[in-house]
């Protein structure tokens, strides 16, 4: 298969997979929900947006395997027989998959159990401290890419060599084992996206570098925020990344952005086209989608926002978003107060933005109400921004921006 743009697409991956070409892919890195039991709190960019993320499984273990093991045997199918696929996992089901990977791929294509290991907070007194996730590495056959960067060891005293650097201190290059320390991305770190799982890229360097060549094909079928996608990006390689979120989608256009890549050179699949399509968003997922199309930032607050879901980037107005049909006078009144608290002095306009899917006659005449007394709303359809009718001016001054909150 030769892949004219890297691709971006939306979507269920059980889905997406059967579509692809049959053994077109170098290189498959996944890192799917953990078997934890537990639901994450996800907190994107600069924490701004929340929204549920769902790890959870009824029926137990043997749901989760079998959930895993469709999109397995579909990652089988597509990968190249002189391919290789990296699945990372942890304690919770980590033997289960193994055992399930070793159905699929063969016992003798099992290369690797690569341990990750890190240093986050949350150490327990009561037992060892979970510091560590597990990569499983399969290969199709017995001939693949694998050229990995020798690690430099330091010695006491001559040992293998009596090599010394300029400290004087004994070193021999040696080939890497299979436990990797690799910090771990974590509050402060300067790549942090704020998704709960995101992974450093220096642990995506070292996968697709040892197993995959330049202008190879690099496939993430669960990509989050998009790290497999950026390193692949980066080193020189091809890529494919599916996620069932649009606003993962939305994060990763953005991230990739900063790599000089448009929409123009990444064909993107999925995303929203139709106000119906808009409809069967997650509430979470629309307000994001909104948010992000009007080039804003979201709102940091968890709680007592007043009705603020964003704000514009270039003026730094407030956005509510609505996923509603027939948005009426009501919400424009309360939008109204919001925008009144929101402003430390009086400002000759004291304006923000309302997107609904649509809006009732009430509201339109209530903006024109409230327009009379200084206060400028502007009621943005979903339709309006599928068809990029949509353009927000810088029109605020820095003391303007100075008297908000």
């Amino acid at each position: 298969m030769v892949l004219k743009k890297n691709r971006l697409v939306c979507g269920d991956n059980l889905v997406e997979l059967p579509t692809m070409e049959k053994e077109s892919v170098d290189l498959i890195y996944v890192d799917p929900p953990f078997f934890s039991n537990r639901n994450y709190e996800i907190i994107w960019g600069d924490e701004a947006e929340i929204r549920s993320f769902e790890d959870r499984w009824e029926g137990g273990i043997n749901v989760y395997v079998d959930w895993m093991k469709q999109r397995v045997m579909e990652l089988y199918r597509v990968l190249k027989p002189t391919g290789s696929f990296y699945l990372h996992c942890d304690w919770h089901a980590g033997h289960y998959l193994k055992v399930m990977c070793d159905e699929v791929f063969g016992k003798n294509n099992f290369q690797n159990e690569v341990v990750w290991c890190y240093r986050t907070g949350g150490a327990s007194k009561k037992r060892w401290s979970r510091k560590h996730d597990t990569i499983f590495f399969y290969t199709k056959s017995q001939t693949y890419a694998f050229h990995p960067d020798k690690e430099r060891v330091y010695y006491d005293k001559p040992f293998f060599t009596d090599q010394k650097d300029e400290h004087g201190k004994y070193y021999a290059d040696v080939l890497p084992v299979d436990w990797w320390q690799v910090k771990a991305v974590i509050n402060v770190s300067k790549e942090r996206f704020g998704y709960p799982t995101q992974k450093p890229e220096a642990l995506l360097e070292k996968i697709i570098n040892t197993s995959s060549n330049k202008g190879d094909l690099v496939l993430d079928a669960f990509c989050g925020c998009g790290t497999t996608l950026s390193v692949a990006q980066r080193l020189g390689r091809r890529w494919i990344g599916i996620d069932i979120s649009p606003s993962a989608i939305a994060l990763i256009k953005n991230r990739l952005s900063n790599l000089g890549l448009s929409e123009k050179d990444i064909e993107i699949i999925g995303m929203p086209k139709r106000v119906g399509d808009l409809k069967k968003f997650k509430p979470y997922e629309f307000q994001y989608w909104v948010i992000h199309e009007l080039h804003g930032e979201p709102s940091s607050k968890k709680t007592g926002d007043m009705g603020i879901d964003g704000f514009s980037l270039f003026n730094h107005y407030p956005i509510q978003v609505k996923q509603q049909d027939g948005v009426g006078r009501n919400v424009i009144d309360n939008f109204e107060t919001a925008l009144r608290r929101y402003c430390k002095v009086p400002r000759k306009v004291i304006q923000g933005y309302v997107v609904a899917l649509s809006f009732t006659k009430g509201a339109y005449e209530e903006v024109a109400r409230v327009k009379k007394e200084g206060v400028d709303i502007n009621l943005i359809t979903a339709q309006d921004i599928l068809d990029k009718k949509v353009k927000i001016k810088q029109d605020v001054s820095s003391n303007e921006q100075n008297n908000l909150l």
